[in-house]
């Protein structure tokens, strides 16, 4: 049973706190990504997968609806938001002595671990 909590947990952690930044770019739009991408000579047109990786991806998550695939495009989606956006921070610090890119591979191991383990017994929608 607590195995399972734990699953929940991580899930609902992973899935809730990852779609508020989805919230922000329906809300604010996804110009900076489109940015990025221009700037590494990647199509503009991939910036749209942003709401697959941090709206979709995430709300599937926290459902429990094929946990270990969503789980897999935010792990990508964090991939790439590294690669794009924080790439020259790998090496250092934030303003508050963390990690300058402790966030993004935060969700990118909790993604991971979500790959590994599964939705567990609490899903709406199960595996």
């Amino acid at each position: 049973m607590a195995e399972n909590i734990g699953k929940l947990l991580l899930r609902v952690m992973l899935g809730g706190m990852l779609l508020f930044h989805g919230i922000h770019k329906i809300i604010h739009g996804i110009a900076p990504v489109k940015k990025m991408l221009v700037m590494h000579h990647l199509p503009e047109m991939l910036a749209y997968g942003v709401y697959v990786g941090e709206v979709l991806a995430p709300i599937f998550v926290i459902l429990g609806w094929k946990s270990r695939i969503w789980a897999g495009v935010i792990a990508l989606n964090m991939l790439a938001a590294i690669y794009l956006a924080q790439w020259r921070d790998l090496l250092h610090l934030g303003a508050h002595g963390g990690w300058a890119v402790e966030l993004p591979l935060f969700y990118l191991g909790t993604a991971i671990a979500v790959m590994l383990l599964g939705s567990g017994r609490y899903a709406i929608l199960r595996d």
